[in-house]
């Protein structure tokens, strides 16, 4: 029988083992699997560099609302009229050889340490620290017009802030480079305490809230300084000029005097430094006319001393015996014998003292 059907071919010859599939891919599958590898990684970068922009937004605004971002601002947007300054003679500091020699300096390398700025309640920026660099620039652009001395790199401070604080931030830097002289510090001291917005009213009690981190040592010329400048005023037209030792010693001599009355009409008197201080000096010499009378010794709040192997600690309406005596097991008229002895010694007019 033919193998051939009605239509007239034969069955297809089938090989015993079947060939495999070409699974290779071809040009086009080959540029779209490109293309899809392509696009996955561009996605996982484009998802990483927008959860790295987040951190980095994240972090500019801390560093922002922290005041560590750094601003370029001209110098015409910036006053320094709601800050009292922390300088006695702005205009001779202005025209001293150190500022020549700071603007030597701006102008070979430019400004290198940034001041800092706060809005007051207008809105306005309001100079905290670098009076002297702002003065500077300002003096710079005034004589050269140079553009780069128009604008000032500030931090500016971010949100409220306490009003005591800013005259700390103030001073701080002045008083770490001890720049700043006991009349000047005691000045800040006065006006802060001045402030309404401050919650200190007394100008004592202010040094220790302004200059907490000196010594007490220092702290104290600066009370002294304090009292010094309260109680001459503008009679005393040199304050700067009154070294440390002279000041607390005619503050500690005018507490002792009634009136400062004559002391105040010779420094008003005064036409140089030299014959301020010489002033100064004659009062410390003179011996004072009228003098307070002495204050009151005052008592002691507590006293401790021993007694054998007890310590006694004595204060008013209280006397403490420590002892290694087991006092509770002793007999109760053994103990009130001993106290009603110890409160007849006490009762006599004339103590006997005996050798311990």
């Amino acid at each position: 029988m033919s193998g051939k059907n009605k239509f007239g071919f034969g069955p297809i010859d089938t090989p015993a083992t079947p060939k495999p599939r070409d699974r290779n891919v071809g040009p086009m599958g080959a540029a779209v699997r490109d293309a899809a590898e392509s696009l996955q990684e561009t996605t996982e970068a484009k998802v990483e560099q927008r959860r790295q922009n987040a951190s980095d937004a994240k972090a500019y605004r801390a560093a922002q609302q922290e005041g560590r971002v750094l601003s370029s601002v001209p110098l015409a947007e910036v006053q320094t009229t709601d800050l009292p300054r922390d300088r006695l003679d702005l205009e001779a500091v202005a025209a001293s050889t150190e500022m020549e020699e700071l603007k030597a300096s701006i102008r070979e390398r430019g400004q290198k340490e940034p001041v800092e700025l706060y809005r007051d309640a207008a809105g306005q920026l309001q100079l905290k620290k670098g009076w002297r660099r702002f003065t500077a620039l300002s003096q710079l652009f005034a004589e050269t017009g140079d553009a780069r001395f128009a604008t000032i790199v500030a931090r500016i401070e971010a949100g409220e802030s306490d009003r005591l604080a800013r005259y700390i931030d103030m001073v701080e830097e002045n008083v770490v480079r001890e720049d700043l002289s006991f009349a000047e510090m005691a000045q800040v001291a006065i006006l802060a305490a001045q402030d309404e917005d401050t919650d200190e009213i007394d100008p004592d009690a202010m040094v220790l809230r302004l200059y907490g981190a000196l010594h007490k040592v220092k702290r104290s010329y600066i009370r002294s300084f304090v009292f010094l400048l309260s109680a001459l005023e503008d009679d005393l037209k040199w304050p700067k000029a009154v070294s440390r030792n002279l000041g607390v010693d005619v503050a500690r001599a005018l507490k002792s005097v009634e009136s400062a009355a004559k002391l105040r009409a010779a420094l008003r008197a005064c036409t140089t430094e030299d014959e301020q201080t010489a002033v100064l000096s004659a009062f410390l010499e003179a011996k004072p006319e009228s003098v307070a009378p002495p204050k009151p010794v005052e008592r002691k709040e507590k006293r401790e001393f021993h007694v054998g192997d007890m310590k006694v600690t004595a204060r008013k309406g209280e006397c403490r015996i420590v002892a290694e005596d087991d006092f509770a097991s002793l007999p109760k008229a053994q103990l009130e014998h001993a106290v009603e002895a110890f409160q007849r010694a006490l009762r006599e007019k004339e103590p006997r003292v005996t050798g311990l």
